[in-house]
């Protein structure tokens, strides 16, 4: 079972971070983890280090039925045999075990202290080899930015940070393996696209600064209705008057507007979204299905896999029809992203016809 965290520690990290140790160490004694005799866990919690703070958190669960796992040494260039629990904080950057990497800060220059980057691990399990990394893609700083053009600004600076780790985890210094990518994408739908949609018959009034005659509001009223107000976007506020179609039927609707993965589609593959939005959920413990007003809905939180992974993944959906992609908690207060996962077995041994079968979940 694989677990990828981020923003590790929570938005008060400063405050919150010397809660971390007790919680993974009861997560790692719990009842409910006592066939999982193996660990490994990676937690990047040092936040007083401005050029390498991620705030990323990776688990790895091995099951007691998987008799042989290895892991791989990316210094040592070899796979070394997993056994125990084993927990590593605070820098990581001496750890060979894995592969941590801040985005540049110019990638996203509005931000002055970005936490972005990726965690990347590298598995064998009977002969099947893969990469598990861990992303977090940067967000929308102003819905009135990303509403001014199609595809955003901010779509373009993750396009580029997606796929600086995608040559990353594929240059010439290792080998070749399946990898599946996941974690906190803050892909958004096409804003002016869904704005357009949503209020094809409304009015619009801008609202500027007095000072500086920048806009800070955008007001879409219906043409009749008495002018009903339908919308309202600021920097941090998107107030739709009716919440439920991001709701009905999954937000089927607009998935047409999740364009982001598209430029990717001959690197990586997703399978069918049949859950709704994952951010921005409220916070409220008493609402647990109610979207925040701060940002449209959006599927930001995804697991992605190379062509290879596909692969394997589907082979096994072909054979045993065990594939789920979906979403945790859809009634339950779990902060403002919910949590999507994909479970799914793997046929070791590159696909030999009476290969052991191994159940896999990664959780994002």
């Amino acid at each position: 079972m694989a677990l990828h965290c981020q923003e590790f520690g929570g938005k008060n990290y400063e405050a919150s971070m010397s809660h971390v140790d007790k919680f993974v160490k009861e997560l790692l004694s719990s009842d409910a983890m006592k066939e999982y005799n193996r660990a490994r866990v990676y937690l990047d919690e040092n936040y007083k280090s401005q050029e390498h703070f991620t705030a990323l958190g990776s688990f790895y669960f091995l099951h007691e039925s998987l008799k042989n796992i290895y892991q791989f040494d990316f210094k040592a260039k070899k796979y070394k045999k997993v056994t125990g629990k084993e927990i590593y904080s605070d820098t990581l950057e001496s750890t060979p075990m894995l592969e941590k990497e801040k985005f540049p800060q110019d990638y996203f220059p509005e931000c002055k202290w970005s936490r972005k980057g990726f965690i990347r691990t590298r598995w064998c399990i009977a002969d099947c080899a893969f990469d598990l990394v861990n992303i977090h893609l940067f967000h929308d700083a102003s819905n009135l930015v990303a509403w001014e053009t199609s595809p955003s600004v901010y779509s373009g600076i993750r396009h580029k940070a997606l796929g600086y780790v995608l040559d990353r985890i594929i240059d010439q210094r290792f080998e070749k393996v399946s990898y599946f990518v996941f974690g906190d994408f803050n892909f958004r739908l096409d804003s002016k696209s869904v704005v357009e949609t949503l209020c094809t018959k409304a009015t619009m009034q801008t609202v500027r600064a007095a000072d500086t005659n920048e806009v800070v509001k955008l007001i879409f009223r219906e043409s009749d209705n008495d002018r009903k107000v339908m919308l309202q976007l600021e920097k941090k506020l998107f107030d739709y008057v009716n919440q439920e179609v991001f709701r009905d039927n999954n937000g089927t609707a607009l998935l047409e507007f999740d364009k982001e993965l598209s430029v990717f589609k001959d690197r990586l593959y997703e399978l069918d979204i049949s859950f709704p939005p994952s951010y921005p959920y409220s916070e409220d413990a008493h609402q647990g299905e109610q979207y925040m007003n701060t940002r449209c809905p959006a599927w930001c939180d995804r697991i992605l896999m190379s062509p290879s992974a596909k692969e394997l993944v589907l082979r096994s959906e072909s054979e045993e029809k065990v594939v789920t992609y979906d979403h945790i908690g859809p009634n339950v207060c779990m902060g403002d992203h919910k949590p999507v996962f994909l479970a799914f077995r793997i046929m070791p041994g590159a696909g030999k016809p009476h290969a052991h079968v191994h159940k896999c979940c990664v959780v994002q």
